[in-house]
């Protein structure tokens, strides 16, 4: 039986039940968690690293109330990038290749930083809807398209995510699949490809990382719009 490229972004299920969930409880388990003793371990100390230098670099130009959102922002860059990172192993699953997940995380955060402005500051919020200055004809189609693009938000983030997790899934089983079949017809040929496909393994880890820090950082930017 003939099984379709895109049998891989189904959800494997172990007696009936997906095992999507277990796949995403396990990276966290991996962490290290702090220790009673004066020195933590080295893999300990480089989570702190990263940890602080990202939270410094995408809360600086937020403002003291933006930065309340550090903890929750963090924790989703690091789920994001360890579900990505997920897929790239042999027999298991990414659950950010769903658009269904990916828009249930998406859709929660953009809106919460909607309503926060909404709330603080309902005048500046609106006024996004309409650009300074703006002729009196053109307000009215400007107003709908400002409104159209402020909905559109979320589907990106979502959308953009899945769509790059895919293309890349994607052409790493295609250029699998071909050097598997021409590896006894022409090894020359196979061996290429076999390169190909390493480089491109460690380039789909690099946008594993990316789109993870990208989906972070837009996030950002609409809370630093409403703050």
């Amino acid at each position: 039986m003939m099984m379709s490229i895109f049998d891989q972004f189904m959800s494997p299920t172990l007696i009936g039940l997906p095992l999507a969930i277990p796949a995403m409880l396990i990276p966290i388990m991996l962490f290290p968690t702090p220790t009673k003793q004066w020195l933590n371990n080295r893999l300990y100390i480089l989570q702190n690293w990263f940890f602080m230098n990202f939270t410094k670099t995408l809360f600086m130009p937020i403002n003291t109330k933006g930065q309340k959102w550090a903890l929750i922002m963090t924790s989703l860059m690091l789920f994001l990038m360890m579900m990505n990172m997920l897929g790239l192993l042999p027999y298991t699953f990414t659950p950010t290749t769903q658009l269904s997940m990916n828009m249930a995380l998406a859709v929660p955060m953009w809106l919460s930083t909607v309503l926060l402005g909404l709330r603080n500051q309902p005048t500046t919020s609106l006024g996004h809807l309409l650009p300074e200055g703006t002729p009196t004809t053109l307000i009215p189609p400007l107003i709908i398209i400002e409104t159209i693009s402020l909905f559109i938000r979320p589907m990106a983030l979502g959308v953009r995510l899945t769509a790059n997790l895919t293309a890349g899934h994607l052409l790493i089983q295609l250029i699998a699949t071909a050097t598997i079949t021409m590896i006894s017809i022409m090894p020359t040929v196979a061996l290429l490809t076999t390169t190909t496909l390493m480089l491109l393994t460690l380039l789909e880890v690099a946008v594993a990382m990316i789109q993870a820090y990208v989906f972070i950082l837009l996030l950002s930017l609409y809370l630093q719009e409403n703050i």
